[in-house]
């Protein structure tokens, strides 16, 4: 059985996502930009691919921070269901772009969905 990070179509896939994501929704979302404002986002994208790889299950590249201690800043800032709420609907709106198959959106909704409560440090 292939993984999620195959049946989206692998490290190019992903790739190809991680860009839309960002410039396409993300730094133009007036619910969440204001969260990336001074982040270097080149190295936010490497960072996010990486995450988004090993998270579907490709390789294991992934060098960052757990999630609690890599979103506590943002905690301070006001990041909340609403906020995460509003990364998941850009993401799935990232895939539906690409043409990617209703079932695969909602696993990798399923997946950003299960760490919710480590984002939001409860």
């Amino acid at each position: 059985m292939s993984t999620l990070f195959e049946q989206l179509g692998g490290a190019a896939a992903v790739n190809a996502a991680v860009d839309i994501f960002y410039d396409k929704y993300v730094l133009n979302d007036d619910r969440i930009k204001h969260f990336f404002e001074g982040v270097d986002v080149a190295k936010q994208k490497n960072k996010q691919r990486a995450f988004l790889t090993v998270a579907f299950g490709g390789p294991n590249n992934y060098t960052g921070e757990d999630m609690r201690k890599g979103h506590a800043h943002l905690i301070e800032r006001g990041l909340d269901d609403s906020h995460v709420d509003a990364v998941i609907e850009d993401l799935a709106n990232t895939l539906k772009d690409l043409g990617v198959a209703d079932d695969l959106i909602g696993q990798v909704g399923d997946i950003a969905n299960s760490v919710r409560d480590d984002i939001l440090s409860r």
